[in-house]
């Protein structure tokens, strides 16, 4: 995460930071803090529920994918606590549909990981009407391509058979893919 001078931010300064990745969590919200918000952490849906419930964040930045659920769940309970908060959705695993269900539910933007500190501080401090600048560093369509092979694997319990009729593929073709190395 880049150092950056803090920001007048406007109004209530209160962050609720919701992801199962430690290390991610710990230097994004020191990150943050330097920017000047005031910074709460939660590493779980059952967590961020609760920190949400009890002190409603005018921010949040919200992993998708959590051990124990899904992130939309963080953000229909924010946005059922506090209209007006703002709220990212963070995903390594970017897709249409998710970026769309998320929006839907009250999320304000939605970036795919790996997201800087500044690319998450101009998607909390935009205006609704802006569009946000495009990412100097977007990931390549083949590893998009990866990414997306990895997580239906995954979610297939690493079944290659299984992985290869979701994705309409060859088993012998997801097989070379997956021997390879990931693409930049």
């Amino acid at each position: 995460m880049d150092d950056l001078e803090p920001i007048d931010i406007p109004g209530d300064k209160t962050l609720l930071l919701v992801d199962d990745d430690e290390t991610f969590l710990k230097r994004l919200a020191r990150a943050m803090e330097k920017r000047g918000f005031e910074v709460d952490t939660a590493d779980s849906v059952a967590a961020g529920r609760a920190k949400a419930t009890h002190r409603p964040p005018a921010y949040a930045i919200v992993d998708l994918r959590l051990s124990d659920g899904n992130g939309l769940d963080v953000v229909e309970t924010i946005r059922a606590k506090r209209e007006d908060a703002k709220v990212v959705v963070l995903t390594g695993y970017g897709a249409i549909a998710t970026a769309v269900a998320a929006v839907k539910i009250g999320a304000t933007d939605y970036l795919s990981k790996p997201a800087d500190a500044n690319e998450i501080m101009a998607a909390l401090l935009s205006r609704s009407d802006d569009l946000p600048p495009p990412s100097e560093n977007p990931m390549s369509a083949d590893r998009v391509r990866w990414e997306h092979i990895q997580r239906i694997y995954e979610q297939c319990d690493r079944n290659v058979s299984e992985t290869a009729r979701r994705l309409s593929m060859h088993r012998r073709t997801l097989q070379r893919i997956l021997a390879k190395r990931s693409p930049r």
